[in-house]
């Protein structure tokens, strides 16, 4: 009788990881608008180039911006204080409501006013909105692939801004009402890799504007001058 072994071989699979680096995002509302909202005012080209120069030091891939006037002259006035940092016109940045809430999920006392004012809004924006924050949301703060940090800067609106500091922070998705910024004024949120929760590193900031240039944008029962 003759004897057989049977070997069995054995197949390790090696399963390789794609590396994740940390995205910064530079959030800043355009500069302050002319009433028609077709063009920047002298405020508001000032502001623009002032947040320009104090970007100089940081190392931005790109400039993404809304479609609408007032967005895009900011991000050029912005840009030309820069050294070749491309820009691009991506409607997520645009303006629009980015979420319609239900009576149910608002504060009893304010459900009224806050109901009253996204109403005021069309209503085909705020259907078409959601679907535009989403984007926005997967575009700005998904974590970035590949081994080297990221700085991106979206020059964009006051609903937007609102929105993606909502959703870093996990609040409740109504919460993007009542999170106001002002002309040119600076937020920054930093999307670490998976694993570790994003952060807003700051909010509103307008270091870089004299007195005189802040707080526009703001109502004026809200705006701070001390």
């Amino acid at each position: 009788m003759t004897a057989t072994r049977t070997t069995h071989t054995t197949h390790t699979t090696r399963t390789t990881h794609t590396p994740h680096a940390t995205r910064y995002l530079y959030l800043t509302r355009h500069g302050e608008a002319t009433p028609d909202e077709s063009a920047l005012t002298p405020t508001g080209r000032r502001q623009a180039t002032l947040l320009g120069e104090r970007l100089r030091g940081v190392p931005l891939s790109a400039i993404h911006h809304g479609p609408l006037p007032r967005a895009a002259e900011t991000a050029r006035l912005i840009g030309d204080q820069l050294d070749d940092v491309p820009a691009h016109v991506c409607e997520p940045a645009g303006d629009y409501v980015p979420y319609t809430p239900r009576r149910a999920e608002l504060p009893a006392d304010s459900a009224d006013f806050l109901l009253e004012f996204v109403h005021r809004f069309p209503p085909e924006e705020r259907v078409r909105g959601p679907l535009l924050a989403r984007a926005a949301e997967e575009r700005f703060t998904s974590p970035v692939d590949g081994p080297e940090d990221r700085h991106e800067l979206v020059v964009t609106h006051n609903f937007l801004i609102g929105w993606l500091v909502r959703a870093v922070l996990d609040a409740p998705k109504w919460r993007w009402l009542g999170l106001n910024q002002c002309n040119a004024a600076l937020t920054v949120i930093r999307c670490p890799p998976p694993g570790r929760p994003p952060s807003v590193l700051f909010s509103n900031d307008m270091a870089h504007l004299p007195a005189p240039l802040r707080w526009t944008g703001y109502p004026p029962e809200l705006r701070i001058t001390s």
